[in-house]
């Protein structure tokens, strides 16, 4: 810590030894660098503010949303300071008046694209800055042209977000008007085509797809057909089932009696044993069936049997013939469908190259179609949407903060600039100093010389002055406070001269 101390003690000496050097480099180098900071031109920045509202209902049901709005926003905010929009801002402001040649606008359009900020600080809300220092204005010209670039941004900006589509939806619209006149003559050709072919070729109307479609058809409808025959076949066998077990009359009380009462008892008997589920091979049918052949022998020699109809008998008699007849109705049925998947075969066997023309005009029609709807659809959409912009825009633009003509100046901070300089002027000169102290083979303190020397110092004079030299030391003293003052006092007229003229621009 000591050899710190001395050090600083060697350097403070060195420095005070040789002051009126160092006060000499302080004047010269602040007013090299005053000098230089007044060159400086004051750069004036003007700022405003905008915001852009994306919230329609009724364009977002027809298809404008806000992702859409917002991409077209991005993109105009990219291309805001494009090189044919900064070429609209230096014509329509003063930077156009010195600009007579090519060459001219592009040096202009580059020193403005430097000059100029577009970004957006929240998600619907846009800042615009521009700032002006040329040296050939004044601060005041410098800060109207800040204000003025600033303004025309914003013009181009509501340009291009209100109306900047208009004349391309315009374009657009009728591109797609020309092309659906284009679609909609080949759409008749190729229509017209078809109704030829169809007419040489009634059984390929549709085309091999709508063939192939109408014999699939025609198959799961045979399907169901065999389906449903099968069903009233079964429905009928089992008809004729109860109706081979059911007696023809049936028996009354006190009305028969000898062979035909037996012969009825045992007609009766035998269908209780079928309806049981024996068969004809049971031993107790066929001897059934013996016994009911002798009692109708005898039967016959008595006459004519004595009884009334069977109504379960005639009941199944109805129910059979109405099934019998819905079996032959799907039988029917199901030789048309047979002969309609023949003819469609064999048709298609027999004409292939036919078949393949009628999918080719088949499969062109459809194409045609299809491109012509959509074509009709776009267009519609469009020409909806260009009347939503063109009536009620999606976006509200409103400028939040105008451009205003700013008061003081953005660059270059001129008082802390001239604090900046006044302070390396101080410093330079007390390096000068202490950079010759250090040249000069010469000792501060008897520390210094002990330690350079390596040898004990004995003792040191003290610097003895007379009257008259303390009265010389003196005036220079007030001489070199004087001089310093008067550097100090330089700063504070140039910082006053920089407050003033900023309180005068208008």
């Amino acid at each position: 810590m000591n050899a710190i101390l001395e050090e600083i003690r060697v350097a403070l000496w060195a420095v005070w030894n040789r002051r009126w050097l160092a006060l000499a480099v302080a004047w010269g180098v602040c007013l090299a660098g005053w000098l230089a900071v007044a060159m400086f031109p004051n750069a004036y920045e003007s700022r405003a503010r905008i915001f852009v509202q994306l919230d329609d209902v009724l364009a977002q049901q027809i298809g404008i949303g806000s992702s859409s709005r917002k991409k077209d926003i991005e993109r105009v905010t990219q291309t805001l300071t494009s090189t044919v929009n900064l070429e609209k801002v230096v014509r329509s402001t003063r930077i156009g008046k010195e600009v007579s040649s090519p060459r001219e606008m592009e040096i202009a359009v580059e020193k403005l694209a430097q000059n100029i900020t577009v970004k957006s600080t929240e998600d619907n809300l846009f800042e615009i800055t521009a700032t002006s220092g040329r040296s050939d204005l004044s601060d005041g010209d410098n800060a109207r042209l800040a204000q003025d670039v600033v303004q025309k941004l914003i013009d181009i900006f509501r340009e291009d977000n209100l109306g900047g589509s208009r004349g391309e939806m315009r374009e657009t619209i009728d591109f797609l008007d020309q092309q659906l006149a284009d679609r909609q003559k080949q759409l008749e050709e190729a229509e017209q085509r078809r109704l030829v072919f169809e007419g040489k070729h009634p059984e390929m109307i549709g085309g091999a797809a709508s063939i192939a479609q109408k014999l699939e058809s025609t198959r799961a409808e045979m399907r169901s057909v065999d389906a449903d025959l099968a069903a009233a076949q079964s429905a009928l066998a089992a008809v004729d089932g109860q109706l081979a077990g059911t007696p023809r009359t049936m028996m009354v009380p006190g009305a028969m009696g000898g062979a035909q009462g037996a012969l009825m008892q045992a007609e009766a008997n035998l269908s209780d044993m079928r309806a049981r589920g024996l068969t004809d091979s049971h031993p107790d049918v066929v001897a059934l069936e013996k016994q009911i052949d002798a009692l109708r022998t005898q039967a016959a020699r008595q006459g004519a049997p004595a009884g009334m109809p069977n109504p379960a008998y005639s009941s199944l008699q109805s129910i059979r013939a109405e099934r019998q007849a819905n079996v032959q109705a799907l039988q029917s049925r199901r030789a048309a469908l047979q002969s309609e998947i023949n003819q469609v075969t064999a048709n298609q066997a027999l004409e292939p190259g036919v078949a393949a023309e009628a999918q080719r005009i088949s499969r062109d029609y459809d194409v045609l179609r299809k491109q012509y709807d959509e074509l009709l659809q776009d267009r519609e959409q469009l020409r909806l949407r260009g009347q939503v912009e063109n009536e009620r825009s999606a976006i509200k633009f409103e400028v939040i903060d105008p451009p205003s003509t700013p008061r003081q100046p953005s660059a270059p901070n001129r008082p802390l600039l001239l604090l900046g300089v006044l302070v390396v002027g101080l410093g330079a000169g007390a390096g000068v100093g202490w950079a010759i102290g250090q040249l000069r083979s010469s000792f501060a303190t008897s520390g210094k010389l002990e330690n350079t020397f390596e040898l004990p110092v004995i003792g040191t004079i003290s610097h003895v002055t007379t009257e008259a030299g303390r009265a010389l030391g003196k005036a220079r003293l007030k001489l070199f406070a004087a001089g310093l003052g008067g550097l100090a006092g330089l700063f504070l007229v140039l910082l006053a001269a920089e407050f003033i003229q900023r309180g005068m621009v208008a």
